[in-house]
């Protein structure tokens, strides 16, 4: 069975790696437009996360790829190695 979430219920939620680093708050998703899928989370860094400030891209975000989700609950829970 599919669970769906809207996106509405993500956006804010604090996003984190299975290692217990903070890297910020999602904030949008990259989707594609062939397929429906979501590809890439937008996340707003955490600036006192020295991970986060690293992982930061020129548009000031860090892109999460959808793979690298291993689970989302209260957090947003991703995988280091997959990053």
């Amino acid at each position: 069975m599919v669970k769906f979430i809207i996106a509405k219920q993500l956006v804010g939620k604090k996003v984190i790696t299975s290692d217990g680093f903070d890297l910020g708050r999602f904030v949008d998703a990259e989707i594609s437009k062939v397929t429906g899928k979501l590809n890439v989370l937008l996340v707003e860094p955490d600036p006192d996360s020295s991970v986060a400030n690293k992982m930061r891209g020129d548009d000031e975000h860090i892109k999460v790829p959808y793979d690298a989700v291993t689970s989302v609950n209260d957090y947003i829970v991703v995988d280091r190695k997959n990053l």
